[in-house]
């Protein structure tokens, strides 16, 4: 029997034991990971103190007894109302904020109306006609929330009034006091959605705006890293593969990808943001769309690109060589172009004349392509060699287009947005961009009122250290009540 206990005993040790063991890995992982979401972007840990400190001021509504005497069991709705507020960037926090103020004042409204108007009726009907206007109300603003302008920048409101209006008709059914009940609803929600915006903006802002430009730059800029390197590695004559630093340099187009949602949820969010720095009201932001929409062509047919330069199985240098040099100059001088496209559109500067010269180049190479190589050439060669380098100039022959139409773009955007001529800029279009550890450009921001350019890494605040890009969307979804 006493062997058996002792058994048992051990079993059970060596269970805990395991248990303890997978626990301890756990922790470790959360801490690592933790520590990684800091270092990659500390603007997330500065978010995590607002919040804490904004719900905590809310809160004071219910600590003290003179504040509590005011509002009473409402004042809870001031620290709902911070908790769903409340986003990561200054836009996003400033349109729901707004939204949620509005809608909640034009939904208490439309209830007070729909029950003063059923109190006309008998008693018996009255909730007939309460019952009536809360489904009217209810449809008629869900089906509002299915049109596309609506929905990308009122659809909280909307669904907000449906909630507000619901609450206020339905329950003034059993509250004599209708209207004191959506005062004190509305002053809360007022007092609440103040404290969230107020502490967004003051403690170390983030302006999705200013993401929105670096995003763009950093965009454009990794569609001309790849194409200044691919050229010379595709049609080099050594042996020997890309180097896996070059190789994560160059695939780093692939971000461009799948930026679209970001880039559309900051350019809502930058529209809702008051003038601050260099980005004045009514900044074109639906013009860095049309960047980006045009960099994801572009990297869709780099994509392509790529998938040659990694084949497995490579064309002959001999029918290499047919088309290395004009394929090269196609290559080089469009990734030249985009690279300062980048440069201009990270200071604010109108694009160089350089830029139109690398485009110029390209077209003129891409021109070149039609009488190389001979007739002579295609006679001697077997079709399955020449199709994968004849398809690569073909790509490249669509970068060029597609550069040129990025370049339109970026001229566009600085004509609209008074950028300044490139001889106020200090730093030199055709210097090598400084790149971040994580390889992206450090964005130069104009400092107002001097003639001078002050490189930063990051953002344009000590409260922003350096980050690659700007974070991923996962803290400015917007989400419901």
């Amino acid at each position: 029997m006493g062997a058996v206990n002792q058994e048992n005993g051990c079993h059970f040790c060596s269970w805990l034991k395991a248990k303890c063991g997978k626990l301890r890995g756990i922790l470790k992982d959360f801490g690592y990971t933790a520590k990684k979401l800091a270092e990659d972007d500390p603007r997330r840990v500065i978010h995590s103190i607002k919040v804490g400190i904004a719900i905590t001021l809310v809160s004071l509504f219910y600590y003290f007894e003179p504040l509590y005497e005011g509002f009473g069991v409402s004042a809870m709705w001031a620290v709902l109302t911070v908790v769903v507020v409340f986003e990561y960037s200054v836009g996003a926090t400033l349109g729901k904020g707004v939204n949620r103020v509005v809608a909640t004042i034009f939904g208490g409204l439309l209830g007070v109306g729909a029950h003063r108007i059923a109190c006309l009726w008998e008693d018996k009907v009255e909730p007939i006609i309460l019952g009536l206007f809360v489904f009217l109300q209810a449809a008629i603003f869900t089906y509002l929330r299915f049109f596309p302008k609506l929905k990308a920048r009122y659809d909280y409101g909307l669904m907000i009034c449906i909630l507000t209006f619901s609450l206020v008709s339905v329950s003034g059914y059993r509250e004599d006091e209708v209207i004191d009940m959506a005062h004190r609803r509305i002053s809360t929600i007022l007092i609440g959605t103040s404290t969230a915006v107020l502490t967004c903006i003051i403690i170390c802002p983030v302006w999705a705006g200013r993401d929105l430009h670096i995003l763009t730059a950093n965009n454009v800029e990794k569609l001309g890293i790849f194409l200044d390197e691919f050229g010379v590695e595709y049609f080099k004559t050594t042996g020997g593969g890309i180097s896996d630093e070059k190789k994560e340099s160059m695939e780093e187009f692939r971000a461009v990808l799948v930026s679209k949602n970001s880039e559309d949820s900051l350019v809502n969010f930058a529209n809702w943001e008051p003038r601050n720095g260099w980005f004045r009201y009514r900044h074109p932001w639906t013009q860095y769309q049309k960047i980006g929409n045009l960099a994801r062509h572009c990297a869709c047919i780099i994509e392509a690109l790529n998938d040659y330069l990694h084949a497995e199985s490579q064309a002959r240098q001999e029918v290499k060589s047919r088309f290395k040099e004009i394929c090269t100059r196609m290559s080089s001088e469009s990734g030249k172009a985009l690279k300062e496209l980048s440069w201009a559109i990270n200071t604010m500067t109108q694009p160089p004349s350089s830029t139109k010269s690398h485009i110029e180049a390209s077209k003129l190479a891409a021109k070149d392509l039609n009488s190389t190589p001979g007739m002579s050439f295609w006679k001697d060669n077997e079709l399955s060699e020449v199709m994968p380098v004849a398809t690569v100039a073909s790509l490249l022959v669509d970068v060029v287009a597609s550069a040129e139409k990025i370049a339109e773009s970026v001229h566009e955007l600085a004509t609209l947005a008074n950028f300044k001529s490139p001889e106020d800029a200090k730093v030199a279009p055709n210097e090598k961009p400084k790149l971040t550890k994580q390889g992206t450009l450090m964005p130069r921001w104009p400092s107002k009122g001097a003639d001078h350019v002050v490189a930063i890494e990051g953002l344009s605040s000590p409260c922003f250290p350096k980050c690659k890009d700007p974070p991923p969307l996962t803290m400015v979804q917007q989400s419901g009540e």
